[in-house]
């Protein structure tokens, strides 16, 4: 547990300095906030691709599941993996194969809970 904590804790520390440093450029707060995202997911389909990814995995287990890491790793990890059987059939159609109930349990819940906060007035 405290090997996830400090390996979450570490990645959203780097990724508040990151925020800051998109804000001393210039960037107002939620540009900054947006950039910041950019640049995290980036920095995990990187890191999964050259294999980093999976080492920080192995120290920090749940820490490394971080929402935007996590959820570029989860994409990148079957897109490398399916790659030998073709752009198409393998990298495109397995590249959500992990992320995509994700993906559908998402949206649901987003919407089924948008819609009770209109029924219930509260939006």
């Amino acid at each position: 547990m405290a090997r996830a904590f400090a390996v979450g804790g570490t990645i959203c520390a780097l990724g508040q300095l990151i925020t800051e440093g998109w804000a001393r450029m210039g960037l107002a707060e939620r540009d900054a906030a947006t950039a910041c995202s950019m640049t995290l997911i980036f920095l995990g389909a990187l890191l999964t691709g050259l294999g980093v990814y999976d080492k920080i995995a192995k120290i920090g287990g749940a820490g490394s599941l971080v929402p935007i890491t996590g959820f570029a790793n989860a994409v990148a990890s079957p897109a490398l993996e399916f790659k030998s059987e073709g752009l198409i059939t393998g990298m495109a159609a397995k590249m959500f194969l992990i992320a995509g109930p994700v993906i559908v349990y998402g949206v649901t819940a987003s919407v089924l809970c948008g819609i009770a906060l209109w029924a219930l007035g509260a939006v």
